[in-house]
């Protein structure tokens, strides 16, 4: 087949990392399906995402016109194809889908298409877990300059304010590319064009931090055009962080492909494409990590070990364990790409090598995609090439890790509702967060609807059940609300009383230009600050554990 072909050559390019691979005995690499085309082939940029009903959520490529399909697979393998793009001449419904969905609070799922729409500049599209489709958004609604944007190619994020953010390759102001946001029912606004000089063409999506911001990356661009990393406000004001190959050889690497997470440490991990500390500008790429103030580190250069991998185009994920995996497009035993495991230290272990027959490759080969940890355990990813037809596979990667919950939204305020994904909650007797009792509503074995609870603290999520207690993978952030104050204003030493929601995790306060205050914590609804020297009129701000909340009005700091 032309698409096996196509994969084929590419894989060649990274023949020369040929080795021996580092495996775990505890490891259970599984092929789950083989792309057919008809029903979706060669899936890219993509990571699987889980429904509501614990199914695997993707995208692909082929279908009857070739643009493009929606698909779901059963953790044990049983394939849906849920809809197939351009069923109408011009494809208004989108072509071109190769990015991983997003579940939405809503219980639907949304996506982009890289083509297709009214214009042919791409589609922002929402799908339920049946398979109806909806476009939402058609990008270049001015044609000609395409202000909005044009060409998405990554997949979207929710927000704690509840819309969707995302990138668009080119368009905007300059053609470089831009970062939007999308109400659920459609209103696009474009918060930054980027220029080339704070980088352009992200191929990557968005990550909401901690700290409410949202961080990126962009392909090209930046003082050296090999990239940068950024941060922008949900108001629009960007930031650039990093510029990748600040260095001749591009140690730090280049070329960041994916989007980032931000894992337990609240550093972001992410990938770069090439660089590194082997062979230059061209060599096999990085991981890399990065505190929210832009300091960056490598934690691991491909290219040094002859079965590391190399173009790591996905991003990576965090384990339950701590530990971080990700997956390589080439490089390996077989030079068709890997899946690794990077500690904390920096630590890469190639758990395993693609294309174990050659040469067609049943087990897949040339993984463009990240991998996802189910609520199993277990780790699910696809491949761009092998399989029984040459287009590539969905796998499973068992490292004998237990079951847990997953949250559908992974902070926000008390009384505010969530879905918990997981197996086996039918019989729920019990929803805690961080200990405080919640009220829950059992949808079904693998979904529970949840409210967070009055006087909630951040912290894990447990589900209690006949079987036993599942944790939840990733700390629940509670977030602050800052109401009022009293007095409005006073000078320096004044005695400021904050009155609020979800303040017992206070751990700064903080008067006009950031200035630093003594506080004490005198319940879950107040805190007492005294304004510091120094301070200026303008807003008060407050840090928890769950994120920052400012006040609407400002302080005004009198003589």
């Amino acid at each position: 087949m032309t698409k096996l072909y196509s994969w084929k050559r590419a894989s060649a390019i990274v023949l020369f990392c040929a080795g021996t691979a580092i495996t775990l005995s505890a490891q259970t690499y599984e092929t789950l399906h083989s792309f057919d085309w008809v029903n979706g082939g060669n899936p890219y940029f993509m990571s699987l995402v889980q429904g509501p009903d614990g199914k695997l959520y993707g995208t692909a490529g082929g279908g009857d016109n070739g643009n493009g399909t929606v698909f779901k697979i059963s953790t044990a393998g049983k394939f849906t194809t849920l809809y197939k793009f351009c069923m109408q001449q011009g494809c208004p419904d989108g072509s071109v889908a190769r990015t991983s969905l997003v579940l939405a609070t809503d219980g639907n799922l949304y996506g982009t298409t890289e083509s297709g729409g009214l214009i042919g500049a791409g589609t922002i599209f929402r799908i339920t877990p049946v398979g109806k489709l909806t476009t939402i958004y058609s990008f270049c609604v001015e044609p000609g300059n395409c202000s909005d944007g044009q060409d998405p190619r990554a997949g979207l994020v929710q927000g704690v304010d509840g819309n969707l953010y995302g990138t668009t390759y080119s368009g905007g102001d300059y053609s470089a590319g831009t970062i939007f946001k999308i109400t659920p029912k459609g209103a696009l606004t474009t918060l930054h064009s980027f220029d080339g000089s704070d980088g352009r063409n992200p191929n990557a999506g968005l990550v909401q931090g901690r700290d409410g911001n949202f961080y990126g990356t962009t392909f090209y661009g930046g003082i050296n055009g090999y990239g940068t990393v950024f941060k922008i406000t949900p108001a629009g004001k960007l930031t650039t962080l990093h510029t990748f190959c600040i260095q001749t050889d591009c140690p730090d690497g280049g070329g960041p492909s994916a989007r980032m997470i931000q894992a337990s440490d609240q550093n972001f991990y992410g990938t770069t494409l090439v660089g590194g500390s082997y062979g230059g500008q061209d060599s096999g790429g990085t991981v890399f990590k990065i505190t929210p103030g832009g300091v960056l580190t490598t934690v691991y250069s491909f290219g040094g070990k002859d079965d590391d991998g190399v173009a790591p185009y996905a991003g990576v994920v965090q384990g339950t364990d701590g530990n971080v995996y990700g997956t390589t497009y080439g490089g390996g035993t077989n030079g068709v790409g890997t899946i690794f495991q990077i500690t904390p230290e920096g630590v890469l272990t190639t758990l395993y090598t693609f294309c174990t027959q050659l040469p067609d490759c049943p087990d897949g080969g040339g993984p463009y995609g990240g991998l996802v940890q189910a609520t199993n355990g277990t780790f699910y990813g696809v491949t761009l090439g092998g399989g029984t037809y040459g287009v590539g596979v969905v796998f499973s990667l068992d490292m004998g890790f237990g079951p847990f919950v997953n949250l559908v939204r992974e902070s926000g305020n008390v009384a505010k509702d969530d879905g918990i994904l997981g197996q086996g909650l039918k019989d729920t007797t019990d929803v805690s967060f961080h200990g405080t009792p919640a009220t829950f509503t059992v949808r079904s074995d693998t979904l529970l609807l949840t409210r967070v609870p009055p006087e909630a603290t951040t912290g894990l999520v447990t589900v209690t059940t006949p079987s036993g207690t599942l944790t939840s993978n990733k700390i629940f952030r509670v977030t602050p609300q800052l109401l009022n104050f009293d007095p409005p204003s006073g000078p320096v030493g004044t005695r400021v009383t904050i009155m609020g929601v979800s303040l017992t995790q206070t751990q700064s306060v903080g008067f006009g230009d950031h200035i630093p205050a003594q506080f004490t914590v005198n319940s879950d609804t107040q805190v007492t600050a005294t304004v510091p020297g120094g301070a200026k009129t303008g807003r008060i701000g407050i840090q928890t554990k769950g994120g920052t909340a400012i006040s609407s009005r400002t302080f005004t700091v009198t003589p």
